[in-house]
């Protein structure tokens, strides 16, 4: 059932005590704080023992608290950066079910980066608006995944290869350290 119907609330968990928790919406307790232009975020603390939670997202399942080695897959998911947040329509998509297959997700993320930096690499840089428009419908794909403030001009639509090219080496490296660490484990 879609978000709008239902009161659906994100659900925080503290991996220290394996308890899951919904919070409030911001728009419950404020409306003109929700909807105003700047939103203050405020740190989900565990009620059972005060440390940080992780928010899980909107569809996310607890294992049970004696579960300890769901709850530890559950806490690799969520440092690798892979948690269950969606609309609640169509659901969070894929969720490796263990630490291999969650190895191999990140893996293939990691080729995915390589194959976007490798792009970036290989790109001439467009001389004309016309060139450029045909360069940005061309290689939409590749210009979608650099995140919005990276783009300049007037639609966004111009990117810096330089700039891409450093950002895709960062998730490279990021994710290779994710990788690393989970094999380690």
């Amino acid at each position: 059932m879609c978000r709008y119907a239902t009161p659906y609330k994100q659900h925080y968990t503290c991996f220290s005590c394996r308890k899951t928790f919904k919070r409030r919406l911001l728009v419950d307790i404020d409306r003109d704080m929700a909807y105003g232009k700047t939103k203050d975020t405020i740190p989900a603390k565990c009620p059972e023992c005060g440390n940080l939670m992780a928010n899980m997202g909107l569809d996310f399942e607890s294992p049970k608290k004696k579960d300890e080695k769901a709850w530890s897959h559950m806490k690799n998911l969520y440092t690798s950066g892979v948690t269950y947040h969606s609309c609640g329509c169509t659901g969070p998509g894929y969720i490796p079910k263990d630490k291999e297959a969650l190895i191999q997700f990140l893996i293939n993320k990691q080729n995915d980066f390589i194959k976007q930096k490798k792009f970036w690499l290989s790109k001439a840089s467009p001389e004309s608006k016309s060139e450029q428009l045909k360069d940005y419908n061309k290689n939409f794909n590749f210009y979608y995944r650099i995140p919005r403030v990276l783009r300049k001009g007037k639609k966004k639509r111009l990117v810096e290869k330089e700039e891409a090219i450093k950002y895709w080496e960062e998730k490279i490296v990021d994710i290779g350290l994710k990788i690393e660490r989970l094999k380690s484990y």
